[in-house]
């Protein structure tokens, strides 16, 4: 074998492990879903409904896993089923003395706002996780595919008759139009 031949399998050599590193460096970075977060995914592939949970800050790396899987399971239930109790409260006063020339104007606003999910989701796992080495932060992905969606509505005890009939006969037309919103809204942004 000659010189040449070795320099030319050096040089194929060299770029081959070029291309290696290259491509690990590519496939390497934040995910896409970490991103792009919570919601409906309507593909001909994949007609599913999302949920991104994550937490920070924990040592504790199967606590950390654990925690941010629930908080995903949690992002899905909210997109289903959420109560929101809201309260304002407002006062103003304003009082004069004598000649109305002074007056003393106080003003007190208050708000309050509650939000609640509770829905089972029967079919509902994570699917990816990711752990950003940088900010400590784990990452979960959490999918509920429509028909299973479409099935724990259709079960559930929860829901009234109507309600599961409506979603059993248009669960479908009205995906299409959530992901339609979704879209939109991020367009807006």
């Amino acid at each position: 074998m000659n010189s040449i031949d070795r320099f030319g399998k050096k040089v194929v050599k060299g770029m081959v492990v070029a291309a290696a590193i290259i491509g690990l460096f590519a496939c390497s970075g934040t995910p896409d879903w970490v991103e792009d977060g919570s919601g409906a995914l309507n593909s001909s592939e994949d007609r599913a409904f999302y949920g991104v949970g994550s937490v920070i800050g924990v040592k504790n790396e199967p606590l950390a896993w654990d925690t941010a899987e629930n908080r995903a399971r949690a992002e899905l239930a909210r997109n289903f089923q959420t109560y929101t109790a809201y309260l304002m409260r407002d006062y103003g006063a304003a009082t004069n003395i004598d000649d109305f020339t002074q007056s003393t104007e106080e003003q007190n606003i208050e708000r309050a706002i509650k939000t609640f999910s509770a829905v089972t989701l029967r079919g509902a796992r994570p699917v990816e996780r990711y752990k950003d080495d940088d900010t400590h932060t784990y990452y979960v992905l959490a999918k509920l595919s429509l028909d299973d969606a479409k099935s724990a509505l259709v079960q559930s005890q929860e829901v009234d008759s109507e309600m599961r009939d409506f979603v059993r006969n248009n669960a479908d037309r009205l995906f299409e139009r959530l992901e339609a919103e979704e879209r939109q809204q991020a367009g807006s942004k």
